[in-house]
Formats: C-alpha cells, structure tokens, sequence
C-alpha cells in the first residue's frame, strides 16, 4: 500500500509536498510534526468515534440499488455519505480536523468551500465546539448555493463571499490562505479535500478512510467478502474519493473508477477534467496535475457541480491516474443530470451534483455478472435542488 500512500516527505510519487511561502512554514512545520502523534492517540480516538457514531450518524448504509444493478447487470451499492449529518461525507473531516485543532491550542478556525457542504460542515462542528468560524466563499458559489450561506451564517460563521478571479473554490482558497499567514498563532485552517500543503492530503484521506473501512465490514456482512470488483467515486480535490479506496489501494484486484468533471465537454474550454487536460504544476502549495497555460497562469475550471468546479485534483490521485491504479472518466454537466434524475425516480434518493458524476461513470463501463460494485454518493442534492428544478423539463 505505502508506494500509493504518502511517503515521508508528503510525496505521492511526484506529487505533493510543501509548496508555501516563508510566511506559512510555521504553520505547515507546527501541523506536519503534530498531526500523526495526535490522530494515534487514544483520546483522539475515542473522541473522533464517539462523534462518527453519536453526533453524524455513522456507519452510513451500504444499500444494494435493485434498479442500478440490474440496469448494469451486477451487484450495485451505494455508500450513503448523503446521510450522514450535513448532508455529505465533509463531516467526517470537519470533526477530526476541530479535534486536531482543538489538541494544538488553536481557539479559532477558517474554511473554503466551494458547494458550500465543507463550508456548513465546518460551521457545524464550530458551533459543536463553541469555536469562532470564518468561511471564503467565492461569490459565484455565494449566488448559487444560497441555502448554504443561509445555513452557515444560522450556525454562526461569518462568510466571506471572495470576488476575485471567477468567483469560486480556487479563489475562495487564496483567500483563506491570506488568512492564515496573517492569523498564524491561534487559527487552524479546515481544508476541505485532500489538496494544499502536506499534511492536509494525507490527513483528510485518513480522516475521511472510516468510509473504506465500513465498506469492508458492511461487504462482508452482505456479501461475505471484504473486497468489490469495483469502487465508484467523483473526484474534485479528491476527499470522498481518497477515503472511499483508501483501505483498498493495495487490492489489485479492486478497480478505482473516478468521475471527474467534464463540464461542456473536455475540449470546450468549460470544463474542470483536470487529469484529462492538466499538467504537472504548482497549486495551493501542492505540487498536482493542474489545469493552466503553456506560461504556467491557472485556467478558470468550470462545472455545473461547484463542488467539482477545481483547476487542480488531490496528489493522491494524480499519482494513481498517472501510475493507472485507477481509471478516470470525464463525465460532461448533461450526463451528470440524467444521472441524478434517474436515480431520483428510481430509488427515491435525489442525489447532489457531485455524486451524479460518479452515477452517470457506471454507464462507461462494462460489467460481469458476478461483479460486485461500491459506489460512495457523497452527499445530498438539497442544495442543487435551484439547478435540478432550471434542468428538469430538459430532461424528461
């Protein structure tokens, strides 16, 4: 597993590492010699699972969906993050993360947040823990996740809506990065995904890895197997996909399948397929597979999902694509739609956007009968209902 893993120097292979200006490094240094030593720790421990089990509700159900397996020809689950509390898998990351502040001395906390599911997940465990709580927000998503907002704002964060490049996650992660080389004493920054300077990707991936290890304990139980033929996620920065394989990367017989986000299609112009048609480069301190010009100038993503709307991926998983551990499918805005109305009808389960990606990658690829496949809806599409409703009629 270790040559999938981060080694020593928070390198997935080529990517990763630390990437930051003089002004962060004590930030960074005070978190990479921290972090391990406290997620080992017993009252770490016991302090995340209680939370996992009492206050989000875990183990989320693994369902088996009649219709999608027999639509595919094989055994379907879903891994149902979207009912954990808050709706998504971002929960899973915002509790560890308040603890490991919380063991640091840390008093108050900063998040971006594109889809807003990061932001309302931060929001909630600082109203959980009585912590003050800024959030960035760019202003596009600002618009259209306005539910969100309201929720945040309700739980007591101050959002910040950031106007600067094209308004979403990308810009709203400068932003939070200023932040933090201007609070570095008592501000712990909650990133959402396994992207930015090492630690975070590793941390979020084992912090967000109790959802492989349900799966494994849920498929034996089911199946009376530990292992699927096949894992099904979407990838943005990465974080439900990371926890999703992260127990079986060393299963060569399991298949990873990432749905990414085409957008218009990945040689319109509007598109955030960022292993499609990124290079390696530099982001957010993370050295990744980006999507920027001959010159090196980040090009603006674009997705109708705002949790996917990303130039770069987590290095976790540029490493796996480019080592062809797992498969990544580019999956453009309208297939993502009738995926989501489609499961909507079927199973009663309105999906987010994020997630129809991962649902609309099962029509790309062929099954065997005896195939055993998992596949992780990240979250609930409450908050993409405005979209869904502008969508419908095109889609029946």
């Amino acid at each position: 597993m270790q040559k999938f893993l981060v080694d020593k120097l928070g390198f997935y292979g080529e990517f990763g590492g630390a990437y930051i200006p003089e002004i962060l490094h004590r930030c960074v240094t005070e978190l990479q010699d921290s972090y391990l030593e406290i997620l080992e720790s017993e009252t770490f421990k016991k302090n995340f699972e209680q939370l996992l089990r009492d206050y989000v509700g875990r183990p989320s159900p693994l369902y088996l969906s009649n219709y999608l397996s027999e639509k595919h020809g094989c055994k379907i689950y879903l891994k149902r993050e979207d009912l954990n509390h808050t709706g998504a898998h971002k929960i899973n990351n915002t509790i560890g993360q308040i603890l490991i502040a919380q063991q640091m001395g840390k008093t108050r906390i900063i998040a971006e947040t594109g889809a807003g599911q990061h932001g309302v997940a931060t929001a909630t465990v600082c109203a959980l823990m009585q912590m003050p709580c800024t959030v960035y927000m760019g202003k596009t998503d600002v618009e259209r996740q306005a539910v969100n907002v309201k929720k945040m704002e309700m739980l007591g964060a101050t959002v910040v809506p950031v106007t600067s490049g094209n308004m979403t996650l990308k810009d709203a992660t400068n932003e939070a990065i200023r932040d933090w080389c201007c609070n570095p004493v008592d501000t712990h920054y909650i990133i959402g995904s396994t992207v930015g300077p090492h630690p975070y990707p590793d941390m979020v991936a084992r912090l967000q890895s109790v959802i492989s290890e349900e799966i494994r304990k849920q498929l034996l139980e089911k199946e009376n197997r530990a292992v699927p033929d096949y894992l099904f996620a979407c990838v943005g920065g990465g974080s439900n996909a990371a926890g999703t394989i992260y127990h079986f990367l060393n299963d060569d017989d399991v298949k990873i399948v990432l749905a990414e986000a085409g957008g218009k299609g990945i040689d319109s112009g509007e598109s955030a397929a960022t292993i499609q048609i990124g290079s390696v480069g530099i982001i957010h301190g993370c050295k990744t597979l980006v999507m920027q010009t001959e010159d090196g100038q980040i090009t603006e993503p674009y997705s109708i999902s705002a949790g996917l709307d990303y130039p770069g991926i987590g290095p976790i998983h540029a490493n796996l694509a480019t080592k062809k551990r797992a498969q990544v499918i580019a999956v453009n805005d309208d297939e993502a739609l009738k995926a989501a109305f489609e499961l909507t009808r079927s199973d009663g389960i309105i999906p987010a956007l994020e997630s129809a990606h991962a649902l609309a990658a099962l029509d790309k690829v062929s099954f065997k009968p005896s195939d055993v496949v998992v596949l992780t809806l990240s979250g609930r599409g409450e908050k993409d209902l405005e979209t869904y409703f502008k969508y419908e009629s095109t889609i029946q």
